[in-house]
């Protein structure tokens, strides 16, 4: 009999099982709440099968805590963490897609993570919210920049969502500019992340100042400043693909 790990959620909380100060996904034939819905397995190994559930309230188990997803990243393994953005992508495209968009006709699953209509057969995968996100240089400096949007005080950098018709690099020197007002050149990738919030795909960027006065987007940034390494503001936590950016550049400036 396979393992079943389980994540279940609850506007956004994850349910972990804690022991003293160690937390982990939830494991055993049955879930730790009977009170869930939209139940589906996402992913199965030759020993594990790995399911995520909608609690349908949120009352106090003995031994379980609700968790914000974010703050998971801190409490539970690395890979529990990934397995955990992954079952939260494939219960939002679950829940926004229960009806079909050509017929209207009910929606089921098809395989671990594509639905198909009953009525007409169209098929549907989950579609990820592509974002770049970019460290700028100039010099031995490095633009920061603070969003209106930001819930705490801190300083990240340029980023946005990727438009159709548009290249990963086009919307690099779109955002900036947008944002920013600068221009810039030698735009060089650094990496990816999944970014489970609610479901979408971060690339990161390095690239290097070429000219123009900051003038930041009033809807979008309320500060920008370039910084040096031995100068940084409070700047966003280790799980952020904001974060590698900066930890890469001041470990190699």
């Amino acid at each position: 009999m396979k393992t079943t790990h389980w994540y279940i959620f609850h506007e956004g909380r994850i349910l972990l099982k804690k022991r003293f100060k160690l937390y982990q996904i939830p494991i055993g034939e049955e879930p730790p709440v009977v009170n869930i819905c939209h139940t589906h397995m996402f992913r199965e190994s030759d020993d594990i099968q790995y399911i995520t559930a909608q609690a349908t309230s949120d009352i106090p188990l003995e031994g379980y805590e609700w968790t914000e997803l974010r703050k998971s990243y801190s409490l539970v393994t690395h890979s529990a963490y990934q397995e955990a953005g992954k079952a939260a992508e494939i219960l939002y495209f679950d829940l926004h897609h229960q009806y079909c968009g050509i017929c209207g006709g009910a929606m089921s699953w098809h395989s671990p993570i594509s639905k198909h209509c009953t009525n007409c057969g169209e098929e549907l995968w989950p579609q990820l919210n592509t974002a770049i996100i970019v460290l700028i240089h100039k010099g031995k400096e490095a633009l920061l920049v603070k969003s209106r949007n930001f819930k705490r005080d801190f300083y990240g950098l340029v980023a946005g969502f990727v438009e159709t018709g548009e290249s990963l690099e086009e919307c690099v020197r779109r955002e900036v500019r947008e944002e920013t007002g600068l221009e810039i050149s030698h735009i060089r990738y650094y990496g990816s992340q999944p970014w489970p919030y609610p479901i979408g795909l971060m690339i990161g960027f390095h690239a290097d100042y070429a000219g123009g006065n900051l003038c930041l987007a009033d809807n979008e940034l309320c500060d920008a400043k370039f910084f040096t390494p031995d100068n940084l503001p409070n700047i966003p936590e280790k799980l952020s693909m904001a974060r590698m950016l900066i930890d890469d550049w001041v470990a190699n400036p």
